[in-house]
């Protein structure tokens, strides 16, 4: 074993999934532990810097418990990379349930983000989202300039805030749809450059001061806390919190505190504690009202919880097939390929070309579904002809990882230029329901028609997922195929009743699926077939260099990762089970398959492969 590397010294770049991504992952933007810094997405704070000292961020990272935990999101500028499952939002019939929303109210520096940094603690569920209300100030003019220098300027007004956004914001965060959040400089009294993107979530915690000012924001709420605290306390913590953290005196902090702070919080925050359910006095030392308040949204959580996978594998038994699905005419080579496909004896080998070439197939058939326009053009001869063009002009292809990405090849093939996003969607081992962990797709999506393909649909639940994720990124519903090599009827069902719209285009429907949710008579595990990793290998692709494979994988495993030794050094950043990441190198021995080096003690293009769990959190 070496000693710990830290990931901001890696310059090595990963550059393939266990599926074969092609998208490159540079490792000198990963930041080291310390310059880890919180997102708004959930509960993680980082430690207090002062103003000046502020860098740029090129990664964020977050946790799920303050200070012992990471969050469950890592972001980067193009992706979004989930380092714990998102279990599914909504219900069987792929309808959206909404979070639980807490809103937490009370005067300036009464304790309201403690008391949401405890409830989230204590929760220790991984899908939390904080929001709050000082990212939605008002952009100030030049007059409003002057005066908040000056300390004259009521932050502490309604006036102050732009409840649109807010109310915008909030409603799109029940929706489970993405949002991007502005970030206030108390510094600069302005709005940063760059925003602060947060998704959906099973609790989202809002807390700010006149949170209970807005008949529309009360409304979106589930439960209401006031935190009330002594008012002495709250001006020795805002003294505290100005002068260490925003830079303030002495003489411009008391001065706002008595002539805005004090009157805004009598006139406007103090009356709205009528709108509570939950008055917490004391704020974050009241143990006994957080326990209650985490009792209660464990209780909601419960109630609203979702055993989708098999309710899916249950539902619409014997039904006919619905006019939604398309399936590739039967053929005698369509049958060849599949008895080739089927047969549990057929090699690695075998079965990739002839999957292959039942893919290409596939996907032509899947294009002449799509609407076509009349176009004339001219033969060499100079004689016109009239013929055909697709008309839809913007086509993305968004793959399921890992085993739908098996099917882009097959895309590119017959679509020059076409664009490809990326989900991962992978079964949660205790609960047996899907989970989502990854996520690349164009900033534009919406504009686009998509062609979700997935190797193969048995209960409908990662593609119902994958749909349900598209969905809350606008695009039409009317705009989305799912394609698949194989379906199971209760699949094509789930799809066709959850979203109508959807088009459906298969080359084979079996008629059932098993307890353990496989296709029957069905192919097997496609993945695993496909990739090489039935015998409990999991593969991961390494950079090549000399003599040294560079890897950076997120995964669930067992402490401490004890592979195989050989000769050539790979980097893991293990997720344990606190979601704590941590570099270690490893050996493999070689004659396993985990991408292709070049060594001089290794034989030109020997593969290597380490032995780790099924289910990486992220294949990256």
């Amino acid at each position: 074993m070496t000693k710990r590397h830290p990931a901001s010294r890696l310059n090595k770049t990963l550059e393939r999934s266990d599926s074969g991504s092609g998208d490159e992952l540079n490792f000198e933007d990963v930041p080291a532990d310390d310059e880890m810094q919180s997102s708004p997405l959930s509960p993680s704070f980082s430690p207090l810097t002062s103003p000046h000292r502020v860098k740029k961020r090129e990664r964020t990272w977050s946790s799920s418990k303050s200070g012992v935990s990471r969050e469950p999101v890592l972001r980067t500028r193009q992706r979004t990379i989930y380092t714990a499952g998102r279990p599914p939002w909504y219900d069987t019939q792929g309808q959206l349930v909404e979070p639980f929303v807490i809103g937490i109210c009370g005067g300036s520096a009464s304790g309201k983000t403690t008391v949401a940094r405890k409830v989230i603690e204590a929760l220790d569920v991984p899908w939390v989202t904080l929001l709050s209300m000082d990212s939605f100030y008002k952009v100030l003019d030049e007059k409003d300039h002057r005066l908040a220098k000056r300390n004259d300027y009521n932050f502490d007004h309604p006036d102050a805030f732009d409840f649109d956004l807010l109310i915008e914001t909030l409603r799109k965060l029940k929706e489970g749809k993405s949002v991007d959040v502005p970030i206030y400089n108390f510094v600069s009294h302005s709005r940063e450059k760059r925003m602060k993107t947060m998704y959906g979530a099973n609790v989202i915690i809002f807390e700010g001061i006149l949170i209970f000012a807005h008949k529309q924001l009360i409304e979106m709420m589930d439960m209401k806390v006031y935190i009330e605290t002594d008012s002495d306390i709250r001006l020795a913590r805002r003294l505290r919190r100005d002068i260490m953290e925003r830079g303030r005196d002495l003489e411009g902090v008391l001065k706002q505190y008595e002539k805005f702070v004090k009157p805004a919080f009598d006139y406007y925050i103090a009356p709205t504690v009528v709108h509570a359910d939950l008055i917490v006095p004391r704020g974050g030392e009241n143990e006994i009202a957080i326990s209650l308040i985490v009792q209660h949204v464990h209780t909601q959580l419960q109630l609203r919880g979702l055993k989708l996978r098999t309710k899916l594998a249950q539902c619409h038994s014997g039904q006919p097939l619905p006019e939604a699905l398309s399936i590739l005419p039967s053929t005698s080579q369509i049958k060849g390929l599949y008895t080739f496909i089927r047969d549990r004896h057929t090699s690695r080998d075998e079965f990739i070309f002839y999957s292959k070439r039942l893919m290409r197939l596939l996907i032509e058939f899947s294009l002449s579904l799509l609407p076509f326009k009349a176009t004339s053009v001219e033969t060499p001869q100079g004689i016109p002809y009239q013929g055909k063009r697709i008309a839809t002009e913007k086509i993305c292809g968004v793959s399921i990882l890992r085993a739908g990405e098996t099917m882009e090849q097959a895309l590119c093939d017959v679509l020059k230029d076409v664009r490809l996003g990326k989900i991962l969607i992978q079964t949660n081992q205790d609960t047996g329901e899907p989970e989502l962990y990854y996520l690349r797709l164009p900033k534009d999506i919406k504009d686009y028609f998509i062609i979700l393909m997935d190797a193969t649909v048995a209960t409908g639940a990662a593609a119902m997922m994958a749909i349900r994720v598209l969905l809350d990124h606008d695009v039409p519903e009317e705009n989305i195929m799912l394609c698949s090599l194989l379906m199971a009827e209760s699949g094509v069902h789930t799809i066709a009743y959850a979203f109508p719209k959807v088009k459906i285009v298969t080359s084979e429907v079996d008629p059932e699926v098993n307890d353990r949710f496989y296709i029957m008579p069905g192919i097997g595990n496609f993945g695993d077939r496909y990739f090489g990793t039935e015998d409990g290998f999991r593969t991961y692709w390494g950079g090549q260099g000399n003599g040294l494979v560079a890897l950076s994988v997120m995964i669930s495993i067992p402490e401490p990762l004890k592979p195989r030794r050989v000769e050539g050094l790979m980097h893991f950043k293990s997720v344990g089970a606190q979601t704590s990441s941590r570099w270690c190198g490893v050996e493999v021995r070689k004659g396993r398959v985990l991408g292709q080096v070049s060594s001089s003690s290794l034989d030109h293009g020997s593969k290597l492969r380490c032995r780790a769990p099924k289910s990486p959190r992220i294949a990256e």
